[in-house]
């Protein structure tokens, strides 16, 4: 298990909006590109109004992006923190969108949308079936019919004893941030892996240190199969992995841990 050092101040890393964005902005263009192509292949297929949902939105990255290729946006999340930034960001780049405090597990909106998503493992934060359930059901829910719900994941190998370890590195301006995951092997019974971020930050001179713990819910492709199948409202129409090359799909299966799941609205 991860043991605590003196050296990292302990935080809920989510509420460094700032920091989080910087680290994660990399790629972001490419998801977006990735999701509209998506769209044209295997969803609505419309032009306008194009209608995009994101379900634990954190600083609003791809929200921003779908707004500016003039998509109707509309997001939530957990965090206060990442709300504000979110909201904060929009209005000064003069883009339209909503953003508002709310659980992905039991997803809400007046609008239908022709695309929803969540992607970079955030859907692991669903802690039990219930609630990921809940998710799937509610999302559905605010999709038109053959709208998309796009979701990114990991998969799990439950024979794996040693832990894991990821670094990214991300610079905006006079700050740069070192991010920093460790994973431990998975609780098989409970279906969790516990996690660790640290986080280096440089910025004016000074050092800053940040650790977070949580953990993720599991899934290997059986149990994923059959979570899906329990929900009959959407329909698994392709996966891929995290290269979001349109070109190359492949099969829910556990030959690779990176995995991304296309849903159609039925």
């Amino acid at each position: 298990m991860p043991s605590a050092s003196a050296r990292y101040q302990t935080v809920d890393w989510y509420d460094l909006p700032r920091y989080y964005d910087i680290v994660n902005e990399q790629g972001t263009k490419e998801e977006a590109s990735f999701l509209e192509a998506l769209h044209e292949l295997h969803g609505t297929k419309r032009k306008s109004p194009r209608r995009v949902l994101e379900p634990a939105c954190g600083t609003g990255r791809l929200m921003r992006e779908f707004a500016r290729r003039g998509w109707d946006v509309e997001g939530t999340d957990l965090n206060e923190h990442m709300v504000a930034y979110t909201k904060r960001r929009q209005e000064r780049a003069n883009l339209p969108g909503t953003v508002a405090l709310g659980d992905m597990a039991h997803v809400t909106s007046a609008k239908r949308f022709d695309l929803a998503h969540v992607l970079v493992s955030t859907w692991h934060y669903l802690l039990d079936e219930k609630s990921a359930r809940s998710n799937l059901e509610s999302v559905a829910a605010c999709l038109r019919k053959g709208g998309l719900y796009v979701i990114g994941l990991h998969l799990c190998d439950y024979t794996i004893e040693q832990t894991g370890r990821e670094r990214w590195v991300g610079v905006r301006g006079g700050t740069k941030v070192v991010w920093n995951i460790n994973s431990w092997p998975a609780d098989v019974k409970r279906r969790t892996e516990r996690l660790r971020s640290r986080l280096v930050i440089e910025e004016k001179g000074e050092t800053k240190r940040y650790e977070t713990e949580w953990d993720f819910r599991t899934y290997d492709a059986r149990q994923l199969r059959r979570l899906l199948r329990s929900v009959p409202a959407l329909e698994l129409v392709a996966c891929y992995d995290f290269m979001y090359d349109i070109e190359e799909s492949r099969e829910l299966d556990d030959s690779q841990s990176d995995i991304v799941l296309v849903l159609k609205k039925r």
